[in-house]
């Protein structure tokens, strides 16, 4: 008898400790998916953040309007490589990010990793041109979403 109730001792509180471990796991993984990122400034120097889901997070990512084919092509034919840096060899990917809104529309492009200053302006200049994506989605709600991309330059 007095086995039995040691076993159902140890039995709970190993019960108690996974049912913990995942409870935080879990918590973990819910404040894990959103960040809040400075999107304007009120006229008296006031930051505005917008709190945004990562791309990993979403259970529906966003998507430029054709898929990754139409994207490749949108950035080949709007590129314009810099005459300078086309000269000086200067190549490389212009890491960039943007938050793709509820609407579709693109917001807070910001170079991440550039490479040399004429080649960050015109990734800028590309992301800022692209129409409007397919925006993210959480449970069927459109959700403001933050993507990380990368334009090539290479001569």
């Amino acid at each position: 008898m007095r086995g039995d109730k040691i076993y159902m001792m140890k039995f709970h509180k190993l019960a108690l400790l996974t049912f913990s471990l995942f409870a935080f796991t879990h918590s973990f993984q819910i404040f894990s998916q959103t960040t809040k990122i400075k999107t304007a400034t009120l006229d008296n120097g006031t930051p505005v953040y917008t709190e945004v889901f990562e791309f990993d997070f979403v259970d529906e990512k966003p998507q430029f309007p054709g898929g990754c084919a139409s994207l490749v092509q949108f950035i080949n034919a709007t590129r314009q490589y810099p005459e300078e840096a086309y000269q000086e060899g200067v190549e490389g990917r212009v890491t960039c990010s943007f938050i793709v809104l509820q609407d579709g529309k693109l917001s807070n492009i910001k170079v991440i990793r550039g490479v040399e200053p004429s080649l960050n302006q015109e990734a800028v200049r590309i992301i800022s041109l692209m129409p409007e994506w397919y925006p993210g989605k959480i449970h069927d709600h459109a959700v403001p979403v933050r993507v990380v991309y990368s334009i090539p330059f290479r001569k």
